[in-house]
């Protein structure tokens, strides 16, 4: 009975445990469900733009441009007006006070006409605004996709890197242990296998640079996701590699003319400075203001009446306005044309770039990484056998690590060419 009464406290021990520890499994879970499932481009992407600050502020600008339009198009409101006068209030003495009896009332309405289409010209210049306003919520959303996808490869570069870093410590600690071993059998020299426990503090060194460059790469990623999860519980993942292809110029930049948000922008722009202009030429027309009113004049018992308001625009032709829309079509006009030649620059540019990167990829690929892990296979070998010296080991070492190292960062390279590129074009056209 007594073993039953320690089981049964031990079960309603473990269940009141339980009970205290079941909020903080549930906010660890998802914590720990996230780092385990590192994040794809796709994944990030859609976070970035489901999330991002800033593009949620550039769209409600676009909200508010819409909004602008209605105000745009609105009617003027009419006019009532109400008066009530002739009050008789100090009459004569031989008079009988009737304050009323002479008493003049007169509801008059009035309202503004517009002429030559003002209304409809506004609401085209608004429209053209809310076109530009989502133009230019696109470009920025270019934009700040390229610095999405430069953190993303910055990423992805430091993880390839730190694992380099990681392989190539535990090489060395491989040597250094084969080398205690030929130092105790006398087969080298205190003074070399002293310089080679020295050499343990590059790659060392290297790891934990490795370490703090993945990690500010997470820290601007996670910025712009605007998330809050921790680094060592945030991970990403992808293909880090380049590609083998280049699209063909002409190609590029017919995209990057379809495409471009910017210069879209622009070809708006100018279009809205000619609308913009008609609404100038027209504001600065006559708008007549009609005018209806009721009253009552004794002795006559009720009337009704009309009447027209016609500014003169004499001095105020809204010379100003007219000339500065005007000149305002050739300034935008001029301003199509630097982007369209922008467009042209950066394609090109990025794509001097994607090839320069690409050659030497290729040389890499085909020469320089099998004969840089070669010379060191051979060397190695040979050292531990005594036939070459540790100089040679030492520089053999030291010649593969830089050549992979300059791989890495030029796959990082390449990739960040190509996030250019489509920065360029305005469309992912490389993955």
């Amino acid at each position: 009975m007594a073993a039953l009464a320690v089981a049964a406290g031990s079960a309603g021990a473990r269940r009141a445990r339980y009970v205290l520890l079941r909020p903080l499994l549930l906010l660890l879970g998802p914590a720990c469900l996230l780092a385990q499932q590192p994040l794809t481009w796709q994944q990030v992407q859609a976070r970035f733009e489901a999330a991002n600050p800033v593009l949620q502020a550039s769209a409600l600008a676009v909200d508010e441009s819409r909004a602008q339009e209605i105000t745009a198009y609105l009617r003027p409101n009419p006019t009532f007006n109400a008066t009530l006068d002739q009050l008789a209030l100090f009459p004569g003495s031989s008079v009988p006070y009737r304050p009323l009896s002479n008493t003049l009332p007169v509801l008059s309405l009035s309202y503004l006409h517009e002429r030559r289409h003002k209304r409809e010209l506004r609401r085209d210049s608004a429209i053209a605004a809310t076109e530009i306003a989502e133009s230019l919520t696109e470009d920025q959303r270019r934009v700040l996709l390229f610095s999405l996808r430069v953190a993303f490869v910055q990423t992805l570069q430091a993880k390839a890197i730190r694992d380099l870093a990681r392989t190539n410590l535990a090489n060395w600690e491989n040597v250094l242990e084969i080398s205690q071993t030929r130092l105790k059998a006398g087969d080298i020299s205190e003074i070399d296998y002293g310089r080679l426990q020295l050499q343990r503090v590059q790659y060392q060194t290297d790891l934990q640079a490795a370490e703090v460059n993945l990690r500010t790469a997470k820290i601007q990623l996670l910025q712009l996701l605007n998330d809050r999860t921790s680094v060592e519980q945030f991970d990403v993942t992808g293909l880090f590699e380049s590609g083998e292809n280049l699209i063909a110029l002409e190609e590029l930049h017919k995209l990057a003319l379809e495409k471009r948000p910017d210069l879209r922008a622009a070809l708006q722009a100018a279009g809205k400075a000619v609308t913009d202009h008609q609404l100038a030429v027209a504001n600065s027309s006559t708008d007549p203001t009609f005018s209806f009113d009721l009253g009552r004049n004794p002795p006559v018992p009720s009337y009704i009446g009309a009447s027209v308001n016609i500014p003169l625009r004499i001095f105020d032709r809204n010379q100003g306005e007219r000339l500065r829309t005007e000149i305002d079509i050739r300034r935008t006009a001029r301003l199509k044309e630097a982007a369209q030649a922008q467009v042209f620059a950066d394609v090109d540019s990025s794509y001097q770039l994607l090839a320069s990167n690409l050659k030497l990829l290729r040389d890499y690929r085909t020469n320089y990484l099998s004969a840089a892990g070669h010379v060191r296979d051979t060397v190695a070998f040979a050292f531990q056998r005594g036939g070459a010296s540790l100089l040679d080991f030492l520089s053999a070492q030291g010649d593969y690590r830089a050549i992979q190292l300059n791989y890495l960062n030029l796959v990082g390279a390449w990739l960040t060419a190509a996030a250019q590129m489509n920065l360029a074009v305005g469309q992912e056209v490389i993955q």
